[in-house]
């Protein structure tokens, strides 16, 4: 797992070709606006969010954001426990996103 700031974590996503945008954010999170073309799990669905990640393709890079950076880290946490050699944690989360989110 790895912190990145926006700056990192924007630029870093531009250029991976093996990138997916994980949002752990909830239902009434996401419904405020989604970074496009980001898979929503949510993090506080326990068990249920662990069986989704563990379907995930572990070859991928995954970039996980969330409203602050807590939850996101977390799940970064998680994943690193489940084996995933890429998980990348952006800062500060939705809180301080200032690139263009889409509704769903």
């Amino acid at each position: 797992m790895e912190d990145l700031t926006q700056e990192e974590w924007t630029e870093q996503l531009a250029k991976d070709d093996n990138a997916v945008i994980l949002d752990v954010r909830t239902d009434a999170e996401v419904a405020d606006g989604i970074i496009a073309g980001a898979k929503h799990i949510d993090i506080y669905k326990g068990q249920e969010f662990i069986s989704e990640i563990e379907a995930l393709d572990k070859s991928k890079n995954y970039y996980v954001y969330c409203r602050s950076g807590n939850r996101s880290g977390q799940a970064c946490a998680i994943m690193d426990q489940l084996g995933f050699a890429n998980a990348y944690n952006l800062e500060g989360g939705m809180l301080d996103w200032t690139g263009d989110v889409v509704d769903l």
